[in-house]
């Protein structure tokens, strides 16, 4: 039943019974165990070595090549410093005034017969605008025509009796006071006529003022009557207003320290004013500066400035809001650099990070010129062509390897130029 057993087996088969197997058999499994066991264990040191010694050389390997390598660079960026003409501007908020602002009021009463302007229209000066019916003042001339060819007649009538009382007063025929009443009569018809030329010349010039015309030159407004309306010399509403646009003046603001170095600079010639949109984006037009007005206001410590412009394209309104760019001198030759690019120290003083041609950091001092908006003139410590740091600054110290790049920033971007140049 059990023939084709091995010993080995039976005597396991003999274990589970109960049986004790016999000696050989035993043995053997003890030293087949034993040897699975250390088999088990030195492949385990062996993988634990061969993993040590992997991360020992990569370790090696990596501290080889930091040590090797330095520091990563720092990504920055840069611009170069140029040396170029640089304008300097003081800026102002400022608004459009009409060099002449005329509401036309009737200097007579009457009804209005015709308009001969349309809404919007440019005109010139002496340009008819409104008629008043002229009728009323057309027969008050002749009116006083007429007394005045009566009063002449009466005067000449005088006359001629005033030459005979003199005659007749020599032979006595007359007294004294005949001959000095019909003298006195002459005078008082001469006086006559005089009021009547007065009467007449005011009869003319009331039919002067029925026609309406333009004072100045001008662009008329909304119109503010209608045909037909009645109209009074006491109307406190005008017939319609009439501005000059050309030329045309902008009156801006500047603080009262600057004013010694303008009106110094007035005195070589005619300053330059630009007039740009309320964003301080678009240029509208260029003028003169004019004057200065005579007094600071004490509220805001500002001073009062007025330019001319020609403005042929009528682009500046009366009332409109722009912002005025006085051109105070123009620096030949100057070094401009971003004004990002200028750093403040704890103690004040200024500084730029300048890169190398080795593409490291030398933290050099600098003396600012002035700043006007997006750009800074250096007085010294940068030369034209150098490289300054102008974003990353936070990451960096002397002699830091940097990674640069080209910002879009550099003194050839376009930029506002607002605020008070500093000196």
């Amino acid at each position: 039943m059990h023939a084709g057993r091995s010993p080995c087996t039976f005597s396991g088969r003999v274990r589970e019974i109960g049986v004790r197997p016999s000696r050989p058999c035993h043995q053997k499994e003890i030293m087949r165990s034993r040897a699975h066991r250390s088999f088990y264990f030195y492949s385990s040191v062996a993988a634990l070595l061969l993993l040590l010694g992997i991360t020992g050389c990569n370790s090696t390997s990596t501290k080889s090549a930091q040590a090797g390598g330095g520091p990563p660079a720092i990504p920055v960026a840069v611009a170069p410093a140029e040396q170029k003409d640089f304008p300097v501007y003081l800026s102002g908020l400022g608004s459009v005034q009409a060099s002449n602002t005329v509401s036309l009021k009737s200097r007579v009463d009457g009804q209005i017969v015709q308009i001969a302007f349309r809404e919007g229209q440019t005109v010139k000066q002496g340009d008819l605008l409104l008629v008043i019916d002229p009728r009323p003042y057309q027969v008050a001339l002749e009116q006083a025509e007429a007394a005045l060819a009566r009063d002449q007649a009466q005067l000449k009538n005088a006359q001629l009796d005033y030459g005979r009382y003199q005659g007749l007063f020599k032979e006595g025929v007359i007294s004294q006071q005949q001959y000095d009443a019909q003298r006195a009569l002459v005078g008082q018809l001469e006086g006559t006529i005089k009021a009547d030329q007065a009467a007449i010349d005011n009869a003319k010039l009331q039919l002067v003022y029925t026609r309406v015309t333009a004072p100045v030159s001008g662009r008329i407004g909304l119109r503010l009557v209608d045909i037909g309306n009645m109209v009074h010399a006491s109307d406190t509403n005008p017939l319609l207003v009439v501005t000059q646009l050309q030329p045309i003046a902008v009156v801006f603001t500047l603080p009262e320290d600057v004013l010694p170095n303008v009106t110094k600079h007035m005195r070589s010639g005619a300053l330059e004013v630009d007039a740009y949109s309320r964003d301080d984006t678009t240029k509208i037009a260029a003028g003169k500066l004019l004057t200065i007005d005579n007094q600071i206001d004490q509220t805001t410590g500002t001073a009062k400035l007025k330019a001319m412009f020609d403005n042929i394209d009528t682009a500046l309104f009366p009332n409109q809001f722009v912002n005025a760019r006085l051109l105070l001198e123009t620096k030949k030759g100057a070094t401009v650099v971003p004004a990002a690019a200028i750093q403040r120290g704890p103690q004040g003083t200024t500084f730029a990070y300048v890169v190398k041609p080795d593409k490291t950091v030398e933290v050099r001092p600098v003396r600012v010129a002035l700043t006007q908006g997006n750009f800074a003139v250096v007085a010294s410590g940068v030369t034209p062509g150098e490289q300054v740091v102008t974003d990353g600054q936070d990451k960096l110290q002397g002699g830091s390897r940097v990674e640069p790049h080209v910002s879009n920033g550099g003194p050839n971007a376009s930029s506002t130029l607002s605020g008070t140049a500093g000196q």
